[in-house]
């Protein structure tokens, strides 16, 4: 039951960027509009739980999701630039990577050999699969994409920066749970105002995407129970699963179109990363 849990935010995280695009907005009405979303949820969980609260947990946890919308925020630019299908698989790389080490370097969530050894195979195997999901195709404007990769590159860089200090602050600090929750979601709205404010978000977008905000509240809800029942690395590793619903949203939903030799990279690429999951899960025991 805890390896399902975990597994639900990247159903849950995986639609939010969909449901962004869908309704349609800049990157900075898509990002007001998801931290008020969030919010209004981590109020009515607070309002409902009323989790004891100090100082050090609510400035950690408006801390924690401060960055969380720098990575967010910064995310949404880059898919309007080269796409959520580009986007998410190299994100989900940069993240993976990095939390993970930051877990096991920290938090010495591989106490064995044979856990190290079957963690880095499975941080191999998600590499890997996140490139094969990545592929170029034959029939790309090779210049364009690589202008466009190129600038996507440096803001996929700081959001992933957003979305590692966001993730393991609260592990440092010994701030989680459902306490985390009220505080996170105003550092939310904090970091989502100080993103767009400049760019005069219209009233109407920031309302159509409340939505992914909510959802992706849930999903915060089942990251935060799963993570002192599987660990950090490994729940956040299965919530990075999230790149399946988004890279097939972004090509069946959202219609980003591909060759035969990127939809034999994305099936390859989906069956590594869900076999680098399982193999994560084992790492822990």
């Amino acid at each position: 039951m805890d390896i399902l849990i975990a597994l639900l935010p990247a159903l849950l995280w995986g639609s939010v960027v969909l449901i962004n695009v869908k309704v349609g907005g800049t990157p900075y009405e898509q990002i007001m509009g998801t931290v008020i979303g969030a919010f209004i949820i981590g109020l009515g969980t607070y309002l409902i739980v009323q989790p004891d609260l100090n100082w050090k947990i609510l400035l950690v946890g408006m801390v924690s999701g401060a960055f969380w919308a720098l990575g967010q925020g910064n995310q949404l630019r880059s898919v309007k630039m080269i796409g959520v299908s580009r986007t998410m698989p190299i994100s989900t790389g940069m993240q993976l990577v990095g939390t993970t080490l930051i877990s096991v370097l920290f938090f010495n969530e591989w106490k064995s050999m044979t856990s190290t050894v079957l963690g880095i195979t499975a941080l191999v195997l998600l590499i890997a699969g996140v490139i094969l999901t990545s592929l170029k195709g034959s029939k790309d404007n090779q210049e364009d994409k690589k202008s466009s990769l190129a600038k996507a590159i440096p803001i996929l860089l700081i959001s992933s920066i957003g979305y590692i200090t966001y993730v393991v602050i609260g592990q440092f600090f010994g701030v989680g749970g459902w306490e985390a929750l009220f505080p996170q979601s105003i550092g939310m709205v904090i970091g989502g105002f100080l993103l767009s404010f400049k760019h005069n978000p219209g009233q109407k977008a920031i309302l159509k995407n409340m939505l992914p905000g909510v959802i992706w509240a849930f999903g915060n809800m089942a990251m935060f129970y799963s993570q002192p029942r599987v660990g950090v690395a490994t729940s956040f590793s299965f919530s990075q699963m999230l790149v399946v619903v988004s890279t097939l949203g972004g090509i069946f939903l959202l219609k980003e179109q591909k060759t035969k030799k990127q939809y034999i990279g994305i099936a390859i690429g989906i069956v590594l990363i869900i076999a680098a999951a399982f193999l994560l899960g084992y790492a822990k025991q």
